[in-house]
């Protein structure tokens, strides 16, 4: 993968349990930065299947990765549903 061309900036806002979500599974794995942590997770997350699509009625605030979703709690597991 090239770093070439990497310019476009995305910003996110986490909760804080989320962010110290991100930041254990960054440590576990020795991953050298949140930016590194977030892509590889964003790289995993596009390559996995076995997911719903979300329906045209559902708003940001229901996607969390700590939080509830859809009335059924967040899998701890790491697992999908």
């Amino acid at each position: 993968m090239s770093l070439v061309g990497r310019g476009e900036r995305l910003q996110i806002m986490l909760t804080e349990d989320e962010l110290a979500a991100v930041d254990n599974w960054r440590f576990e794995r020795r991953m050298p930065s949140r930016a590194s942590a977030i892509r590889e997770l964003l790289r995993r997350g596009l390559a996995a299947e076995g997911f719903d699509l979300a329906d045209k009625h559902v708003k940001s605030k229901d996607f969390g990765i700590i939080a509830k979703q859809k009335g059924k709690p967040a899998r701890t597991d790491g697992k999908v549903d």
